[in-house]
């Protein structure tokens, strides 16, 4: 597909079926048209299975739906140029081919469509000069070729006749979806409109048939798409100013909100600091018994000592039991008393990114990274924008809420060890105990 303006590799806007809605570019015939050319219905036959199952699936514009479309135009400027039955041969072999090269690559499939069209002509014996016609008519659909014959200039309008339809705008979806998923291109909603009027705006039909069947048809379109961002542009403004007043009017309900959300942070992280240190203390004990126990028989264990711990070793096993279990506990609940500061070490090469959604200048963690020139930078936009002033906050909360999250997990492992090692000792206690008896 040609395009002229747009900052890409694909084209626009979209293709819808062909047996879509009535296009304002599709008049009435006045009589049934002739059956297209043996080729060309051979052409159809090839290519339309191998478009409609081989096409990569995130092309949501260049379809099979899109080729047919280009082919009806096509048709219908023939029609109107009243060419003859060889040029409209040439003209709708093209139209078949031009986007065939989707099949190989994105970005200069043009060049890959002429080669397909000319290896699929030769197999059919076609005449090498009318080879070369529909290869440059396949051409002049690249963005940067300029079709210079009539012919080339009725594909390329053919092409782009998708500008005139009367869902202008549905097709041009398409062809957003398809940018966004084959070439990672996104636009929000207002840049899409805007993006599209100015193509609008800038683009000319060439051919003189391409003119008097879309040029008034686009100019309609163009201001139906100045309404529609007008209207865009309103509604958005609107949505704004609520959002706006919504955001700044109840500020004390806004401040409570963080005061809370601040205190309930620094309780559950108090609780968890004391129920860490429980751990901490109850499992140093218990190591300093298992351990105190171990030093006292130690002498028992030499050939000259009394051999009373070496007379019953199984009792090895409960008491490695717990050992293993009080260093697991008491480990898990240090690394999670252990302070854990979120900071971003790439703030100390980047001091610029200060003012960086991700960077919260209301904690030490990151702030310390910057200089204190760069910190009083950052914390003076920071006052004059009260959008960033809360959204910091909101940063603070989350990065608090993330060590509070780390802080649980690591507690809830030191208190499951805990309670399946003192499980596990029961158990291999009372077992040792039967053994014994």
């Amino acid at each position: 597909m040609a395009t002229t303006t747009l900052p890409a590799e694909a084209d626009l806007p979209a293709a819808a079926t062909p047996d879509a809605a009535p296009d304002k570019a599709d008049k009435p015939a006045k009589a049934p048209k002739p059956e297209p050319s043996a080729l060309v219905q051979a052409a159809q036959a090839y290519l339309e299975p191998v478009l409609e199952k081989e096409l990569d699936p995130r092309l949501t514009y260049h379809t099979l739906a899109h080729t047919a479309y280009v082919v009806k135009q096509a048709r219908n400027l023939a029609d109107d140029a009243k060419l003859s039955p060889e040029q409209t041969e040439e003209l709708l072999l093209a139209a078949w081919f031009h986007d065939s090269g989707y099949l190989d690559t994105y970005d200069g499939h043009e060049y890959k469509s002429m080669a397909r069209a000319e290896a699929w002509l030769r197999e059919q014996h076609y005449d090498p000069a009318r080879i070369e016609v529909i290869k440059n008519l396949i051409r002049a659909t690249h963005r940067n070729e300029k079709a210079n014959t009539e012919l080339e200039k009725m594909l390329v309008d053919a092409d782009m006749s998708n500008l005139a339809a009367d869902d202008f705008r549905a097709r041009a979806e398409l062809i957003r979806n398809e940018w966004e998923l084959a070439l990672d291109k996104s636009y929000t909603t207002p840049d899409w409109a805007e993006l599209q009027l100015n193509f609008m705006l800038a683009h000319k039909y060439q051919s003189e048939a391409g003119k008097a069947r879309y040029k008034k048809c686009l100019k309609a379109n163009i201001e139906d798409q100045r309404d529609h961002l007008k209207k865009a542009a309103k509604k958005a403004k609107k949505k704004e100013k609520e959002a706006t007043e919504t955001f700044a009017e109840p500020k004390r309900g806004i401040e409570t909100m963080f005061r809370t959300m601040y205190s309930n942070h620094m309780k559950l992280s108090d609780m968890a600091d004391k129920k860490a240190g429980m751990m901490i203390q109850l499992n140093a004990v218990i190591l300093s018994i298992i351990i105190t126990y171990l030093g006292a028989k130690s002498s028992v264990l030499a050939p000259t000592g009394n051999a009373s711990f070496t007379r019953n070793p199984i009792l090895a096993v409960p008491m490695g039991v717990l050992l293993l279990t009080a260093l697991g506990s008491v480990t898990s609940a240090i690394l999670s008393a252990q302070p854990d500061v979120t900071s971003f070490k790439w703030l100390k090469r980047n001091p610029e990114i200060a003012t960086n959604r991700r960077v919260n200048l209301l904690f030490f963690g990151q702030f310390t990274k910057l200089s204190l020139q760069h910190f009083q930078e950052g914390m003076r936009e920071l006052m004059r924008q009260k959008d960033t002033l809360y959204n910091n906050m909101v940063t603070d909360v989350y990065y608090l809420g993330e060590v509070l999250d780390r802080k649980y997990k690591l507690l809830r492992v030191s208190y499951s060890i805990f309670m399946v090692g003192l499980i596990l000792t029961a158990l291999s206690f009372g077992i040792v105990l039967a053994y014994k008896m």
